[in-house]
């Protein structure tokens, strides 16, 4: 490639320098500085005090214009104008928009910035102009900044080099993972979800006292994060641990909701709690949207009736819809169920991008804890000893204080004959010539004395601290303790807001939440016309039927049941409640919902039953018992459950609800056996019920015995049938000749 010429300097005659260099090395190195700084100074936080440059500077800035929490509020313009001007040269927005960030509540677990005006909201409003709010420092955004002037941390030049910066913070508490962080880099990028700050300081206590403690140790006390605007993680426990053990993972949270009676069997669900980062509004416009395109046909209405608090209220389309069901259905289709990914890449001690685990983050805090302790004994220490020194020339003072006097008075120079006459330093003699006459007095000498023990004694107290690194760990744990009392559980503060629970089972939504559950009556008539009449109706005298037509079957159901049909050809056929006709008028021919030839009739209408099952058998007396659930047809087509013989038709379709079967033949013969003498079957022809020499099945039941055999007349009125026992014998036998006085028409009903 080609040389680039390159000036650099006044560009003038004898002010530029030429440099030759190839322009693919050129725009190498400078991108790389350019991705560094990026890295560095803007994206990433420093896993110390867990904040970012801009982040850091607002926080010093605020300190140093003494906007703590006792404070009164100042313009963000007067904020945001001192920390562009000494510190961050990046422009306002970006001042302005950190600010804002770290006074939102739901953006931030614990805010560091007290907010005063429009700091925006969860709908996605952004803020007012800086112009218009104020701000000051909250408690826990001053514990950041404890003993950054007792040069506990190292501070450097400023971007103008005209003032100094730190260049981190002391951070009282492990904020990195308390308050979480979010950043795209050159090639890298940060996700850092929200910790309860009182769990993660137990977690540091624990490592103080056993520095190898596991992560499943510290998992029992940091289960996982807590969010600002709570939710329910559903992460399982063996994904969270992979995700802090490499620090790279994710956490799937959902909203929190619960079910409001409304009455009369009517209900609404309330969403009170949104996943974390998930705008509101961009909820509420999403299920209306997928209301209006039919997308999410549980859901009829939402509604926001949020204040201060969230309040969603979302509207089933029927009374029938399980709660479970609909919140599935929306978790799937909206960001009510939102995934936070981890990637704790992070600004080590040394300034080097990295990626850590928990414990790892823990430790970094915990070292740099220890760093800011021994740095604030120490500069306690020099003060100590300044002040000693004093005390000392103070208490030379007193003891020769006429001396001193004179020497004060007649001496042209007294402070060199002080420090030559009583071998003083030149602080101790500028301490006693400060000193003024009214603290010349015995009590005061008595002061001096009684600090310099104390100095003394505190001094002791520091140098065995800074010798021994177990007391060192002693004072760190000492000092969370403290802390953590600002953080406590029983607050509204520090009360844990995000919980967990088991990822739910996978599900499939049924047809039948679709329909809205109500009573009806089916009702078949003996030409094969069928209808469902609104409600349980006992007595159908007043039903209306065709001129030439008339009652057959009928049962009591739901909208949302299945009605299976048997056809005298040993189909089964399948209708749905809410797909047959109403009862206004006369119904329509059944015949023209299943593909039944004319041939052919129905002589059975039953519901299916979970663990129901039916005896079914055919005129020439075979059969066998059949689930209600192979019963069941998917096709317009029906199903075919009984195989018949060349001439012979299904004749029987008895629900079985008893250990005993009774069957009488067209010759009003009777045998009754064992029901586990039949064959449970989907499908075929059975084995023999009953022999015969002319004729066929008539009918069949079950039945209990400590009941006993009955049958019903037309009235419906129960007849006993005496000595049944007597009919009892193997299946396929030929019976016995039913009793006298047994109905008539030789079945058991009718």
């Amino acid at each position: 490639m080609g040389d680039i010429v390159e000036l650099e300097g006044g560009g003038g005659g004898d002010g530029g320098i030429i440099i030759n260099e190839p322009f693919d090395r050129a725009l190498e190195s400078r991108y790389l500085v350019y991705a560094l700084s990026t890295i560095t100074s803007r994206a990433l936080p420093d896993v110390r005090d867990g904040l970012k440059p801009v982040q850091r500077r607002i926080i010093h800035a605020m300190g140093e214009l003494g906007l703590d929490p006792e404070s009164n509020f100042k313009k963000c313009a007067k904020i945001v104008g001192d920390v562009m001007g000494k510190y961050h040269p990046h422009g306002d927005s970006a001042i302005y928009d950190a600010l804002v960030r770290l006074a939102q509540d739901f953006s931030v677990r614990y805010p560091l910035v007290d907010g005063q005006g429009n700091f925006g909201n969860i709908d996605g409003d952004s803020a007012a102009a800086y112009r218009y709010t104020e701000a000051r420092l909250t408690e826990i955004g001053a514990l950041l900044m404890e003993g950054v002037d007792e040069d506990a941390v190292r501070f450097r030049e400023t971007y103008s080099q005209e003032d100094t910066e730190p260049s981190v913070l002391p951070a009282g508490f492990p904020n990195l993972l308390a308050n979480g962080s979010m950043g795209i880099a050159v090639g890298m990028a940060t996700s850092i979800p929200p910790h309860n700050a009182a769990e993660l300081i137990d977690a540091c206590l624990l490592l103080i006292e056993r520095p190898e403690a596991s992560l499943d140790e510290i998992l029992d006390l940091v289960p996982g994060p807590d969010f600002p605007t709570g939710g329910i993680c559903i992460e399982s426990r063996a994904a969270i641990r992979e995700a802090y053990a490499t620090g790279k993972g994710g956490f799937r949270t959902r909203a929190r909701w619960q079910v409001e009676d409304t009455g009369r069997g009517t209900w609404r669900i309330i969403v009170t709690e949104t996943p974390y980062q998930v705008q509101k509004s961009k909820i509420v416009e999403r299920l209306a949207e997928l209301i209006e395109s039919k997308k999410a046909p549980l859901l009829a209405d939402v509604r926001d009736e949020s204040a201060e608090d969230i309040r969603l209220v979302l509207e089933p389309r029927a009374r029938t819809v399980e709660p479970d069901q609909l919140m599935e259905s929306l978790f799937k289709l909206t960001d009510l169920e939102s995934r936070f990914s981890m990637n704790l890449n992070v600004l080590d001690a040394k300034g080097a991008p990295r990626v850590m685990s928990l414990v790892d983050c823990l430790k970094a805090f915990l070292d740099h804890k220890r760093d800011v302790i021994l740095a604030r004994a120490n500069w306690r220490l020099r003060k100590i000893d300044g002040r000693l020194e004093i005390l000392a020339g103070l208490l030379v003072a007193y003891l020769n204080l006429d001396e001193v006097i004179r020497i004060i008075r007649y001496e042209d120079e007294p402070k060199q004959v002080l420090i030559a006459t009583f071998d003083l330093t030149d602080v101790q003699a500028n301490a006693i010539l400060d000193t003024r006459l009214r603290n010349l007095r015995k009590l005061e000498e008595m002061e001096i004395r009684q600090e310099d023990e104390d100095l003394k004694a505190e001094r002791e107290g520091l140098v065995a601290m800074l010798a021994s690194p177990d007391l060192q760990w002693a004072q760190a744990a000492e000092e969370l303790r403290e802390i953590q009392s600002a953080f406590a559980k029983d607050t509204a503060l520090g009360a844990r807001r995000t919980t967990f629970a088991e990822a739910p089972a996978a599900f499939a939504l049924s047809a039948e939440a679709f329909v809205t559950r109500e009573p009806i009556t089916v009702v078949l008539s003996q030409k094969g016309w069928i209808r469902a009449l609104k409600g349980r109706i006992d007595d159908l005298s007043t039903v209306k039927y065709k001129d030439g037509d008339g009652y057959y079957l009928s049962l009591h159901a739901e909208t949302t049941d299945k009605i299976i049909l048997f056809a005298s050809d040993g189909r089964a056929f399948t209708l749905a409640g809410d797909k047959l006709p109403g009862g206004r008028g006369l119904g329509e021919p059944v015949r023209l919902s299943i593909d039944l030839g004319e041939e052919h009739d129905i002589i059975a209408m039953f519901l299916p039953k979970p663990e129901g099952e039916h005896l079914v058998a055919a005129s020439t007396g075979y059969g066998f018992v059949v689930s209600d659930e192979e019963c069941v047809a998917l096709r317009r087509s029906g199903k075919q459950v009984l195989n018949l013989d060349e001439g012979a038709k299904a004749s029987v379709v008895a629900r079985v609800q008893g250990d005993l079967v009774a069957v009488v033949g067209e010759n009003r013969k009777l045998v009754i056996f064992q029901t586990d003498e039949l064959p449970r079957m989907g499908r075929g022809k059975g084995v023999k019920l009953q022999a015969y020499k002319d004729g066929g099945l008539l009918d069949a039941i079950t039945f209990k015995a400590d009941e006993g055999l009955a049958w019903y007349d037309t009235s419906g009125r129960r007849r006993d049938v005496p000595d049944w026992k007597d009919y009892v014998a193997k299946r396929a036998a030929a019976g016995r000749m039913v009793p006298r006085g047994f109905s008539r028409s030789g079945k058991f009903v009718g």
